[in-house]
């Protein structure tokens, strides 16, 4: 085996620390504002608009211009690579906003999901041309980077192929965002539908994770400079009230001691389909588990993770309802973003 291992400078190592420290701020996390544009369409049309870019436009001005007091509550937001060239209708760029409040801009890299040829898996397309559009997105302002693989849990699947092969992408992924100065969210995400219990979706996330950062490692990716964006361990959506959410709590801590490296710095949730409410209680409780497991157990540990939130649909839903796409409702639904940040901020603190 050669000796000879090319690695990232320490400069460049400094630079990704920065930004995850200033991401995982006590108290603060990421808004996910980066709806696909059939998922955003569907939510456009639900309050009588059109899927134009001046619709996406105006929506996403609404979460970006809201009250300064946002960014007591919420250090980043994740951006679509449409949104992050975009103004304000008064020509102030996205980003430069951002940066006034403090919050940090990033932006969802990824391509959409495929079919996985002979499987019933997807995999994650979009690893070509990467390298450029890094360089081009962190010179636009970004600062971090996402990309999202997908996972069902069946009797047949997901399939070990399927496992490995998103693991490769997630790392090659990882990999090219540092070479560019960007910070990688690396998110495999399980999802919460069907009618598993609560063991199946914690061996799942344990075999998942265990390859995700095999491969991490093996890509030599800086695991100080990545975060991982990950949903709870729960049973399928169809029998999710079979468990409380302190054995939710417990069994997702369990999972990411067993799974993520010390050397991660941040855990940001995903809210995966679970309720604005769902969401901020699954959060108390794994904050509180890790502080009564991990912070006081019989041998002194500390959780070396921060652990806070990077939820869309669970800082938004409500928010939707009430701009009802008119002007006149912005201040309110930005009133009711700001409320979402601030309840799950508390619940980052155990506080909920």
């Amino acid at each position: 085996m050669t000796t000879n291992v090319q690695h990232l400078s320490k400069q460049q190592c400094l630079e990704l620390t920065k930004v995850t420290s200033a991401i995982l701020a006590k108290g603060k996390g990421i808004i996910a504002a980066d709806d696909a544009l059939d998922d955003i369409g569907r939510k456009l049309k639900n309050v009588g608009l059109e899927n134009t870019v001046e619709n996406r436009r105006k929506y996403r001005e609404l979460l970006i211009t809201a009250d300064k007091e946002m960014a007591l509550y919420v250090s980043g937001i994740i951006l679509t690579p449409e949104t992050l060239y975009q103004k304000t209708s008064n020509g102030v760029r996205f980003v430069d906003v951002l940066n006034q409040k403090g919050i940090i801009p990033g932006v969802n890299v990824d391509g959409g999901l495929v079919d996985l040829p002979f499987t019933e898996d997807v995999a994650t397309q979009g690893l070509d041309n990467l390298h450029v559009r890094c360089a081009e997105y962190k010179k636009e302002g970004a600062r971090f980077a996402k990309w999202r693989v997908a996972y069902k849990i069946t009797e047949t699947t997901p399939s070990m192929l399927s496992i490995q092969e998103n693991a490769k992408i997630l790392a090659r992924y990882a990999s090219i965002c540092q070479a560019n100065g960007l910070v990688p969210i690396v998110e495999p995400d399980v999802s919460i539908e069907g009618n598993h219990d609560l063991e199946r979706c914690q061996k799942v996330y344990e075999v998942v994770l265990s390859h995700v950062y095999k491969a991490l490692v093996d890509y030599k990716v800086y695991l100080e400079g990545t975060l991982l964006k990950t949903a709870f361990v729960t049973p399928g959506l169809s029998v999710l009230k079979s468990k409380t959410m302190a054995q939710i709590g417990a069994a997702t801590i369990s999972t990411l001691q067993r799974t993520v490296p010390a050397a991660v710095p941040g855990i940001v949730f995903l809210s995966g389909g679970l309720s604005e409410t769902d969401a901020t209680l699954c959060l108390n409780s794994v904050t509180k588990e890790a502080a009564t497991r991990l912070t006081i157990d019989k041998r002194g540990s500390k959780c070396p993770w921060t652990l806070t939130f990077c939820y869309g649909r669970a800082l938004q839903f409500t928010a939707w309802k009430v701009w009802d796409g008119k002007d006149k409702n912005v201040k309110e639904a930005q009133e009711e973003v700001i409320k979402r940040s601030k309840t799950n901020s508390l619940a980052s603190l155990g506080k909920y």
